[in-house]
């Protein structure tokens, strides 16, 4: 069935950069959306940015303006540019996939990927 994949975390020092991409495993028949979410230990899983079927993004206000997400129409992959990070965005990022309305994925698709964890140094 399908699933995501997920790639691009790892250690870095503040100010530092890193791109997190996501990949569905198989082609989806849905248009979608893709959501980036993050969780930071002891705390709740939050909304960081969100990519329309039709590339219109949204941010979490704390990532507003060093964020930048993106979608690569021609590979079905999502990015997550992460600039100026700060040890405030250490946390496990999970990224999720929401078909748009009219059409349904089948409930053996999972659409959460596996998280990967990025960790900042001050």
């Amino acid at each position: 069935a399908l699933h995501l994949v997920e790639s691009g975390g790892g250690p870095v020092q503040a100010g530092g950069s890193l791109r997190l991409s996501c990949t569905p495993s198989d082609v989806t028949y849905c248009y979608y959306d893709t959501t980036w979410y993050r969780q930071a230990p002891g705390k709740e899983r939050e909304f960081v940015a969100r990519v329309e079927s039709n590339g219109s993004p949204s941010y979490a206000d704390s990532v507003r303006g060093r964020f930048t997400i993106s979608q690569d129409n021609a590979t079905n992959t999502a990015y997550l540019q992460m600039n100026s990070l700060k040890p405030e965005d250490t946390a496990k990022y999970y990224c999720k996939i929401d078909a748009r309305p009219g059409c349904v994925y089948p409930d053996e698709y999972d659409l959460w990927g596996p998280g990967t964890q990025v960790t900042v140094s001050s």
